[in-house]
């Protein structure tokens, strides 16, 4: 395996395809399975998972993220966020204030625990227990001590 990407102090978002030689990678390219269980490999071993949509693959990596200490994941407001990209670019909304209100908008949506919601007449609106699986950790203890220091969703 190859990694070539450079470390600097923003995000480095990595995929499948930087951290296997093409050769490698090839073997898998016809297999949609293979390719997905390592979509879901390099998600689950990353330090923040950010899911672009919120189906069946980000739902079971979240819930594998909290069975396994609650690493960290951010749940974006894209409806926030397009709306804070749209004034930074037409220019109404400098960086550093962009910067600080995306911050503060996913402030709660850095993978700490949560209730699940349950909504008798919307079962397909609330959160799967694969996905949130609060009640095998929070039952009974204080949810803010099983997160780790390297788990933190405090934002630095």
């Amino acid at each position: 395996m190859r990694q070539n990407h450079r470390h600097t102090r923003t995000s480095i978002k990595v995929k499948k395809e930087a951290l296997l030689a093409n050769d490698e990678l090839q073997q898998f390219q016809n297999h949609s399975s293979q390719m997905a269980a390592l979509d879901f490999m390099v998600s689950v071993a990353s330090n923040t998972f950010v899911p672009t949509y919120d189906g069946n693959m980000a739902k079971i990596v979240k819930g594998h993220r909290w069975y396994s200490g609650f690493k960290k994941f951010i749940i974006l407001d894209r409806k926030k966020l397009i709306e804070l990209l749209d004034m930074h670019q037409n220019g109404t909304l400098p960086w550093n204030e962009f910067a600080n209100a995306v911050r503060q908008v996913h402030e709660k949506k850095m993978g700490q625990p949560t209730h699940r919601r349950v909504d008798a007449d919307k079962p397909k609106e609330e959160d799967y227990f694969y996905a949130n699986p609060y009640e095998c950790f929070c039952e009974g203890t204080k949810c803010d001590d099983l997160l780790g220091p390297l788990n933190s969703s405090q934002i630095q």
